[in-house]
């Protein structure tokens, strides 16, 4: 049996990991951290609330087997690119650093397509430097996870994912254009899942198409 740390909890992809990993047999712990409280059905599902800007006083919930980290914000949401810096970046190293160090063997990471360091683009440099971060870090093994635009049922509206949830399926079943297709949260939470109960290398990364199938 083995215990799953989800950080993002609340999140499109984070909400349908926990709910996925209630139905795992092999999982009999879920440890959900948040920022406030939420209440969940299931009994395998416990909800930690930290303070995200002092995870250092908060080891212990950093305590298992596997850390899905599908935490993210868009500069909108966040107020500005710092703001939103916190929480794509430092946030996130900030965990998987701690979780390194209690010993966590397998890290999940949800980046995006066009993860470049060296990017003109802010978002997609933000995410390129997170994924150098951690690959530095020494969890036996780390997969990392690339998928398109995200579609699904959010917490929140964002009308420019709305419309392009609608449009871009259309657009994308061009044959040359279908694996950039938009991806449904559901499936990457399913995939991660897949891979985190399964054998693998000690670095990997799945791109685009890969998550579909």
């Amino acid at each position: 049996m083995s215990t799953a740390i989800v950080l993002g909890a609340t999140g499109l992809i984070g909400k349908n990991v926990v709910d996925q990993l209630t139905n795992e047999e092999s999982v009999d712990k879920i440890i959900a951290l948040t920022r406030r409280p939420v209440e969940y059905q299931s009994t395998k599902v416990i909800n930690k609330v930290i303070d995200f800007d002092h995870m250092e006083n908060y080891k212990d919930a950093f305590v298992g087997d596997f850390l899905f980290s599908c935490f993210g914000t868009t500069k909108k949401q966040a107020g500005s690119l710092e703001a939103q810096r916190k929480v794509d970046v430092e946030y996130q190293y900030n965990a998987a650093k701690i979780s390194s160090e209690n010993k966590v063997p397998h890290y999940l990471l949800i980046s995006s397509s066009g993860a470049d360091e060296n990017s003109s683009s802010q978002y997609f440099k933000m995410k390129g430097e997170l994924e150098t971060k951690i690959m530095a870090l020494p969890f036996e093994r780390i997969s990392i996870f690339r998928p398109s635009l995200l579609i699904g049922e959010r917490n929140e509206f964002r009308i420019g994912e709305y419309l392009g949830g609608l449009l871009l399926p259309i657009i994308f079943k061009l044959p040359f254009l279908k694996r950039y297709r938009p991806i449904d949260g559901k499936t990457v939470a399913k995939k991660m899942i897949d891979v985190s109960s399964s054998p693998g290398k000690n670095r990997e990364t799945y791109v685009l198409d890969e998550l579909f199938s």
